[in-house]
């Protein structure tokens, strides 16, 4: 995979990101070649619930010798809320998890009909055709593409704040999708040869028996990751995931979760390292 000179946990490694075939603005080929440019020296595409643009990362990758990890990150349902979990280092042509990642695309299709038409209640005209103007993947319509939909009709100024006011997980615009369950998403992962990983851990709202009962499940399914440092965590969060990744064994990841220049909280290469006394999850694949 190509000679790294720093130490393991040291790494410039991002491990997870979206491309415009799932809810980012960027082809693979410029991801990675942003990637490489920025620093970056381990480097995975995770589309949600998408493969299909693995190889164009991959050979873009090849060809300007940035070890590539091949990633996915799937929506699932566990205790009816929604977590996402990041498969790293997946087969992208296993069977079991292209089905299921398939039903989970149809699912999605779905809700963004049921937006558009909670979105029209509260007097929002044309969201379903102005969401899928920002959408590669007609099948990947998600609420980040709402958003930006709302943000360029000037119904709100930031995706931010189309979120506090219409999209947000309790607010009337959304509406609520049991994904594929935890131990179908981890299994699918485990499946193709991968390794299952929690993303980004602040932002699901649970008590600490919730938590503890989360992770007790996630690793009894078979899943061995958390992140600890991602685009979305302050320095607390960082710090309060390195202890869970201490007390329940868990492999420690490190991703930015970029969607696009400007809009992301971090940019690809410019993450904080990883706490020492951690195991990475790439330990073995460097």
């Amino acid at each position: 995979m190509g000679l790294m000179t720093r130490t393991s946990h040291l790494l410039n490694a991002d491990l997870h990101c979206h491309s415009l075939l799932s809810d980012g603005v960027l082809t693979p080929a410029e991801l990675a070649q942003r990637a490489g440019q920025n620093g970056v020296q381990l480097w995975s595409l995770t589309d949600h619930d998408e493969l299909s643009g693995l190889a164009e990362a991959r050979e873009v990758c090849r060809t300007i010798d940035l070890p590539f990890i091949p990633g996915v990150e799937i929506s699932s349902t566990w205790a009816n809320r929604t977590v996402h979990i990041v498969g790293l280092n997946v087969d992208a042509e296993n069977e079991a998890l292209q089905t299921g990642l398939q039903a989970i695309r149809d699912e999605r299709v779905s809700r963004a009909r049921k937006l558009a038409e909670r979105l029209e209640a509260m007097g929002v005209q044309g969201s379903y055709e102005g969401a899928l103007r920002h959408a590669a993947n007609p099948q990947l319509v998600s609420r980040t593409h709402f958003a930006r939909y709302l943000v360029e009709q000037g119904y709100c100024s930031t995706m931010q704040e189309v979120f506090d006011r219409y999209l947000g997980d309790k607010r009337a615009g959304n509406v609520r999708v049991h994904w594929s369950r935890l131990e179908e998403a981890v299994g699918w992962i485990v499946a193709a040869g991968g390794r299952a990983v929690i993303a980004h851990p602040g932002r699901y709202i649970f008590d600490a028996t919730q938590a503890d009962a989360f992770f007790d499940a996630f690793r009894q399914m078979g899943g061995e990751g958390i992140e600890v440092v991602t685009g979305s965590h302050q320095p607390e969060q960082c710090r309060k995931y390195t202890k869970v990744a201490q007390r329940y064994g868990f492999l420690a990841s490190r991703g930015s979760d970029f969607h696009a220049p400007g809009e992301s909280q971090l940019d690809l290469g410019a993450l904080p390292e990883l706490p020492s006394g951690l195991k990475p999850v790439w330990h073995d694949w460097v």
